[in-house]
């Protein structure tokens, strides 16, 4: 699946392998990836393609967001991870 602009992806190279990040956008080979806690949205991660794996797509009122551009906080995105975290493992912390 061709990962795009809002989605839930998972790093699976570097020192920040195994966590989850949502994409804020798309450029070219690279993305710009943030979780609210280690990457911040003014400081978002850059990330080749290549280095992450799709997790899923939600469709939240943050993705809408991301989409249109709109100022996003660093709270919405700890939120909506910990939402989809809860979906996926609910008994696991993290």
């Amino acid at each position: 699946m061709e990962i795009a602009q809002s989605n839930i992806i998972r790093s699976d190279a570097g020192r920040d392998k195994g966590k989850l990040f949502v994409v804020l956008a798309v450029e070219g080979e690279y993305l710009l990836l943030a979780d609210g806690k280690s990457r911040r949205v003014e400081a978002p991660k850059r990330k080749k393609r290549r280095h992450v794996l799709f997790v899923a797509a939600e469709e939240t009122r943050v993705s809408e967001k991301i989409k249109n551009n709109e100022k996003i906080t660093n709270s919405e995105l700890r939120r909506t991870l910990a939402a989809y975290r809860e979906e996926v493992h609910p008994s696991q912390e993290g």
